[in-house]
């Protein structure tokens, strides 16, 4: 099946400088001044985790299943206030509503009701929707001077990923927080392990491997309008929705190897197909690329979404003159090399993860910390997995420079949708 077609806006150039670091101002007047301007709302006491009498008001664009999800998480940490929540869906919105004890006047549906979350009163954003939807969504948020948190993959094509890069710098410009909510980086265990890749006895990398393992995700046929592509992760095998399976399951293995390696490739080769009986989408959920890196750095990726039993696997393994080491979504992380060894289990990320990141993104608000490091990453990240997805799906080697060049925008068929 071809790309879903229709309208989409907005466009941005390649990214490539660091964000700029900023200083929070401390002092009396200026802490004050800083909460006042950050959203965070005095009174009430706070649970564990958050410090008494400090509440952001957010919004929750996206109530499906992980939205709806993450929310809990958010309420846990104790430093936030559920404000106003956007789905679609009327009924996903009223549900999620009623969980979170948001008032009715302010849960808003229909494609524009992230519009209204944003005029509603809140301070910060966190966006779980479609990534075909994010950039716009991120964008609209920032220039309304909030916060913003969101889920992975930040786009599906080029166009998008720019605008997400120039998003992230106008959030720092702006003092604001933009933080992408990936999990392996905030591992206790892959920390240390990175950590230890960077030592001297572990020796230059020279190879890396990457693996996304998963289970796929149902597929019914086309209706009239894409309403039933919305839910349940369908919109996974709609490469212009969800970023095509790399991109979207896993961009896990390959956002480890981006931050392990500090650096994107410079292009790819590979190949790809639709493995699932019966399928709708064009979403290809069977992949193996290399990449190539300006240092000359291989590094191989294997991915597979179908429902046959392998057991699912999203780990980066990482080899060294000297050295080989293991960074993972599950189980263990491990490292030997000539002079050291370590394992250690990694627990409970999916949730662990994200409410690592929570944390984070309360403290960065309330400290004022508008580095907003994960942004850069997470654009390197996606637009690795579309060089892949692209190099595979052409059957040729595709350099970075040609596929940011071509800044091909996917689209998608919004008709009969609700406005």
């Amino acid at each position: 099946m071809k790309h879903i077609i229709a309208q989409m806006s907005g466009s941005d150039s390649e990214p490539q400088c660091v964000l700029n670091r900023r200083q929070f101002l401390g002092g009396t007047l200026a802490a004050a001044t800083t909460a006042a301007a950050l959203g965070v709302l005095p009174g009430g006491a706070a649970d564990a985790g958050a410090p008494a009498g400090r509440k952001i008001k957010l919004g929750l664009i996206g109530c499906g299943g992980r939205g709806s999800w993450i929310a809990k998480l958010f309420q846990n940490h104790g430093g936030y206030e559920f404000h106003a929540v956007a789905d679609y869906f009327p009924e996903t919105a009223n549900r999620c509503g009623d969980e979170l004890g948001v008032d009715k006047a302010r849960r808003f549906s229909t494609l524009s009701g992230y519009k209204q979350l944003i005029e509603s009163g809140v301070a910060a954003v966190a966006l779980e929707t479609p990534p075909y939807f994010m950039p716009g969504h991120a964008r609209a948020a920032v220039a309304a001077g909030l916060h913003v948190y969101m889920a992975k993959p930040v786009a599906v094509d080029v166009p998008g990923s720019l605008q997400i890069e120039a998003a992230s710098r106008q959030a720092t410009r702006s003092q604001r927080c933009f933080l992408v909510d990936y999990q392996m980086p905030t591992d206790p265990a892959n920390l240390e392990v990175s950590r230890r890749i960077r030592t001297e006895g572990f020796g230059k990398i020279s190879q890396v491997l990457t693996v996304g393992i998963g289970n796929g995700f149902d597929d019914p046929p086309m209706a009239a309008t894409i309403e039933n592509r919305l839910r349940g992760l369908v919109w996974v095998n709609d490469v212009a929705l969800g970023c095509d399976y790399i991109g979207n399951y896993d961009i896990h293995a390959i956002d480890a190897a981006i931050w392990v390696l500090g650096q994107r490739p410079v292009a790819a080769m590979g190949s790809s197909r639709i493995g699932r009986p019966d399928p709708h989408g064009d979403g290809r959920d069977v992949c193996s690329v290399v990449y190539e890196y300006a240092d000359g750095l291989v590094h191989n990726h294997f991915g597979q979404g179908l429902k046959n039993f392998v057991p699912g696997d999203l780990s980066c393994r990482v080899h060294g003159q000297t050295g080989n080491a293991l960074v993972n979504y599950w189980g263990k992380a491990t490292l030997r090399s000539f002079d050291d060894s370590y394992s250690a289990e990694v627990v409970n990320l999916y949730e662990a993860g994200a409410s690592s990141n929570i944390a984070t993104f309360y403290k960065n608000v309330t400290e004022g910390r508008f580095e907003n490091e994960t942004a850069r990453r997470a654009v390197d990240g996606v637009l690795t997995c579309i060089l892949g997805r692209e190099a595979a799906a052409r059957h040729r080697r595709l350099t970075m420079e040609e596929l940011i060049r071509e800044n091909q925008r996917l689209e998608v068929n919004l008709t009969g949708l609700k406005t």
